[in-house]
C-alpha cells in the first residue's frame, strides 16, 4: 500500500515541509486508485449492469467475460469480480512483470505477467492465450475490456511477415528517438494484429464495454495502450512520415519497412476507422486520468495551507526543456511574497538519448533544473510518475532543493556531466533523493511540483 512515508527522500526527511509534500504525493496515487475508479464506473443491482453511461440487462446475456492489458490491471479485475460477482464467466488481464499484486487468479480470470516498456516473448504468448480464449464470442456475449498504461507493450502479437524482435527494434528505436507516445502508437497500430480497433474486431459480434485508465496527454482513446478498442483515425502513410521525421527509415528491420511500404501503397488492409460497423456494440470511457490527479494534489496542498496553481495537464516537449520553463517558473515564485505556494504540471516529456547512462524522464526533468535551482531557500521541484516506474529504473522520479547543487558539488558530481549521458539515476542516486514509492498499480503520466515555503 502506498503512503506518505513511501515518497520520503533525504531531503524530504530533512525539512520540516517533508511531510506535506508527501501528503500531497500521497492523495495523487489515492485519487486515482484503480480500483475505486472501477466502482464508480461499474455498478451492478441485481440483473440490471451499469458500465459507464451504459446499461445491460444481464437477462439477455449469456456470459460476461474479461479482457484486460495495462500497468494498472490486477486491482481493476479485483474491484470488477467483485462487483460482478456470479454473473462473471471467465477472462484474461496482462500485467507488467512484478505488477500481480501476489495473485495470478482472481475469481474465473487468469492474470499473466508481461514485459514493459519492451515487449517480450511472455507478451506475445498472453496475448495469443487471450486471442484464443474470445475466438468463440457470440452476438449475447458481453466482454468488459480494462485498459491502463503499459497496454501497448503487454498486449502485442505481430502482423504476419513480422516477428517479435522486428517490434522491439523498434520500439528501442522510438523511445531513443525522442517520439512522443501518439507517434510511438501509430506504428505499434500498423505493425500489431491486436491494436488500434483490432480487438474490437477480435471480440465481435459480442458487446464491448472498456473501462480506461488514461496515460496519455489529452486522453484521446486511440492512443491509450494504442486503443485496441476504438476506432483509428491514423494511416499506414502517417506511420511512415513517423519513420522518416525522426530519420528512422534506414535503421528500423527491413521487415518493419516492406510491410509499411505496401500499406501506405494500399496493398494492406487498414485499421478499423471511424464509422466502422464493429464500433456499433462497443462503448468506451475513461475513468481517471492525470487532469484528476492533478487536482486531487491541488486539493491537498491547499489543505496544507499552501496557494495553487496548476498550470497545465497537458506538457510535452524534451523534459530538459520543460524542466527549465518550470523551474524558472518556480523561480518567480519563489521571489514572490506568495509563500507557501505550490505549482503543479501534468502531463508526459520525451527524453532523446545521446549517452549510455540510466534514467527516465521524471529524472531527468529534476536533473535538468539543479543549476537553475541552485541557491534557492526552502524550494522544493518535485517530478513524479503516477506508476511509480520512471524508465527502465526502480525510482519514479527525484526531488531537488536549493542545496542540491551545493551536495552534488561536495560529492564531485557535476549535473551537466550526468545530464549530457542522460545518466540522472546515478545523480541522485548518492544524493538520496530518488523518489522509490514502488509500483502503485496505476499510471496516469507524470506530474511535476515546484513548492516554495
Amino acid at each position: 500500500m502506498i503512503t506518505s512515508t513511501s515518497f520520503n527522500t533525504r531531503t524530504l526527511q530533512a525539512n520540516p515541509w517533508g511531510t506535506a509534500i508527501c501528503r500531497i504525493l500521497e492523495a495523487v496515487i489515492r485519487a486515482v486508485d484503480p480500483g475505486e475508479a472501477v466502482r464508480q464506473y461499474l455498478q451492478r443491482e441485481g440483473d440490471e449492469l451499469t458500465v459507464g453511461d451504459q446499461r445491460y440487462d444481464l437477462r439477455s446475456i449469456r456470459r460476461v467475460r474479461l479482457a484486460g492489458m495495462g500497468k494498472a490491471g490486477a486491482p481493476m479485475t479485483e474491484a470488477a469480480a467483485s462487483i460482478l460477482g456470479d454473473r462473471l464467466t471467465d477472462g484474461i488481464v496482462i500485467v507488467k512483470q512484478g505488477y500481480l499484486g501476489g495473485k495470478a487468479q482472481i475469481g474465473p480470470v487468469r492474470l499473466l505477467e508481461a514485459g514493459h516498456p519492451v515487449p517480450d516473448a511472455r507478451s506475445v504468448q498472453a496475448t495469443a492465450a487471450l486471442i484464443d480464449l474470445f475466438h468463440d464470442s457470440r452476438p449475447d456475449d458481453l466482454v468488459l475490456t480494462l485498459i491502463s498504461g503499459g497496454g501497448s507493450a503487454l498486449f502485442t502479437q505481430p502482423v504476419a511477415g513480422l516477428v517479435l524482435e522486428d517490434l522491439t527494434g523498434l520500439t528501442r528505436l522510438l523511445l531513443a528517438s525522442g517520439a512522443d507516445i501518439q507517434e510511438i502508437n501509430t506504428l505499434r497500430k500498423h505493425l500489431d494484429q491486436v491494436k488500434g480497433g483490432q480487438l474490437a474486431r477480435l471480440f465481435a459480434p459480442a458487446r464491448v464495454a472498456s473501462l480506461i485508465l488514461s496515460d496519455v496527454v489529452g486522453d484521446p482513446l486511440d492512443a491509450i495502450a494504442s486503443g485496441p478498442t476504438v476506432p483509428d483515425p491514423t494511416t499506414y502513410a502517417q506511420a511512415y512520415a513517423i519513420l522518416e521525421k525522426y530519420e528512422l527509415i534506414e535503421r528500423v528491420p527491413a521487415d518493419v519497412r516492406i510491410h509499411l511500404e505496401r500499406g501506405r501503397q494500399g496493398t494492406l488492409p487498414e485499421t478499423p476507422k471511424p464509422g466502422d460497423p464493429i464500433f456499433e456494440r462497443t462503448a468506451n470511457q475513461i475513468i481517471a486520468s492525470n487532469r484528476q490527479a492533478a487536482q486531487a494534489a491541488a486539493k491537498q496542498a491547499q489543505r496544507e495551507g499552501l496557494q495553487t496553481e496548476i498550470l497545465t495537464t497537458s506538457m510535452i516537449g524534451e523534459a530538459r526543456l520543460e524542466a527549465l520553463k518550470f523551474a524558472r517558473r518556480g523561480r518567480l515564485l519563489a521571489g514572490d511574497s506568495l509563500r507557501p505556494a505550490c505549482l503543479i504540471a501534468g502531463g508526459e516529456t520525451t527524453v532523446t538519448l545521446k549517452g549510455d547512462g540510466l534514467g527516465g524522464r521524471n529524472q531527468e526533468f529534476a536533473l535538468s533544473a539543479v543549476n537553475e535551482l541552485g541557491g534557492l531557500n526552502d524550494i522544493a521541484l518535485v517530478s513524479l510518475a503516477t506508476d511509480g516506474g520512471d524508465g527502465p529504473t526502480d525510482a519514479a522520479g527525484a526531488v531537488v532543493s536549493g542545496d542540491t547543487l551545493y551536495r552534488a558539488r561536495q560529492l564531485g558530481l557535476d549535473p551537466d556531466e550526468f545530464l549530457a549521458r542522460n545518466d540522472a539515476y546515478h545523480f541522485f542516486e548518492p544524493l538520496g533523493d530518488l523518489l522509490k514509492p514502488g509500483p502503485t498499480q496505476t499510471n496516469v503520466n507524470d506530474l511535476a511540483f515546484f513548492f516554495a515555503f
